[in-house]
């Protein structure tokens, strides 16, 4: 899938969301990348670029005061080519990989930890970081 189309793909399931969360989400900014950048693996000490499939960077909602004004865009990046790899190894569709890379992201913008996404996707163990 080449970048506009997975760039539509993840504008599409960012729409799907509920309306309650997406209003929510107003100061985010969704950023398509090919892989995470090097500084960015090295800091989380990731060897393998396909291990990463998204990320989220900024303050949590959760985490926030009431003067926030004048900060910059949290920001959600999504990895095309490791989420293009995770659905050759899964039964899944393009469409529900991003979307479940997307969600998981969301959560952490609305301040749930890893540990409590794997709880609420029901994952038992973490093969990729995300």
């Amino acid at each position: 899938m080449d970048a506009e189309t997975f760039r539509t793909t993840a504008e599409h399931a960012l729409n799907e969301l509920p309306v309650r969360f997406r209003n929510l989400m107003e100061n985010v900014v969704i950023v398509i990348e090919d892989f995470a950048s090097e500084q960015v693996l090295e800091s989380m000490r990731i060897s393998s670029p396909f291990s990463l499939l998204g990320l989220y960077e900024g303050c949590p909602i959760t985490e926030r005061n009431a003067v926030g004004s004048g900060s910059l865009p949290d920001m959600i990046y999504l990895y095309r080519l490791p989420i293009l790899a995770m659905q050759q190894q899964s039964d899944q569709t393009v469409e529900a990989c991003v979307r479940d890379v997307l969600i998981h992201e969301v959560g952490h913008h609305f301040g749930f930890s890893d540990a409590q996404m794997d709880a609420i996707e029901g994952v038992e163990e973490r093969e990729v970081i995300s």
